[in-house]
């Protein structure tokens, strides 16, 4: 039996009200699930900026990173592409920054890159219930907050924006795209990790407009090839503008986090697409 178990059967049942309504009054406040290891940072890069910001729900500080191409005029008029990149499970906040290739392409192509954190490292982005189910509901509120901050600082072409994530940051790409539809031009998941249990077709119905990159490796022993089929193959049934690519022998990680030509496709796939 738990402490709260063992102290609510002590109580009598007025008691017991006021206990629960003074408890419930606190708990948005309440955060004893995030340590000091989610801010961590991993990536030392002088073209990564690591920011922070005030989490308004509960007072915290949360931190992201950003890389803005070297193109960029602040006092100019062009408008830059944004990658929104999230991390796989148990991840730092930047460090998809790390994979071989991104930034470098990201200049090649004059993208802006951010990479949230979802408020704790295994937040789910609210793609599946986290530990604790309000940590799941902010996980995905940081997402939002973080795209907002960057559109306040820079210029940000809204027709360009492009969310992505490998793993988790998959999983979280399914669904805060069918949260968000009009947000995003394209899409693009490495390895996704959806829930067994996400609702596919409703997803799917949701982003049905949106083109999508699918990166997978035949042998990855955390996200099973076939899930990744079976999503793809309800893409392809619904005529989505979708590109699948399987890579012989590809693991879950090494593939994109250590492979500069794949990560090269998302950003191809992305110059193709172009926008809204």
């Amino acid at each position: 039996m738990s402490f709260y178990s063992r102290f609510f059967v002590a109580l009598s049942p007025a008691v017991l009200t006021t206990a629960i309504l003074t408890i419930l009054a606190f708990a948005p406040a309440a955060f004893a699930d995030r340590t000091a290891a989610d801010d961590e940072s991993h990536i030392d890069d002088p073209r990564v900026q690591h920011r922070s910001y005030v989490f308004e729900p509960t007072g915290e500080t949360l931190p992201y990173a950003i890389f803005v191409p070297s193109s960029y005029d602040p006092n100019g008029s062009e408008s830059l592409p944004l990658l929104v990149s999230l991390h796989g499970l148990g991840r730092s906040y930047d460090w998809l920054m790390g994979y071989h290739g991104l930034l470098d392409q990201a200049e090649e192509s004059g993208y802006a890159v951010v990479t949230p954190l979802g408020y704790i490292r295994e937040g789910w982005y609210g793609s599946r219930p986290a530990e604790d189910p309000q940590d799941g509901v902010y996980s995905e509120q940081d997402v939002m907050n973080v795209l907002d901050l960057v559109r306040d600082e820079l210029r940000i072409d809204s027709d360009r924006i492009f969310l992505w994530g490998h793993s988790m940051g998959g999983g979280g790409t399914y669904h805060l795209a069918a949260k968000h539809p009009d947000v995003f031009a394209a899409l693009g998941v490495a390895a996704p990790a959806p829930a067994i249990s996400a609702p596919m077709d409703e997803i799917l119905d949701k982003i049905a407009h949106l083109p999508i990159f699918i990166l997978q490796g035949d042998q990855d022993e955390l996200v099973p090839v076939f899930a990744t089929r079976t999503w793809v193959a309800g893409m392809a049934a619904r005529g989505m503008q979708h590109l699948y690519v399987e890579i012989e022998g590809g693991d879950h990680s090494l593939l994109i986090s250590q492979d500069a030509n794949n990560m090269k496709k998302f950003i191809d796939f992305f110059n193709i697409v172009g926008h809204k």
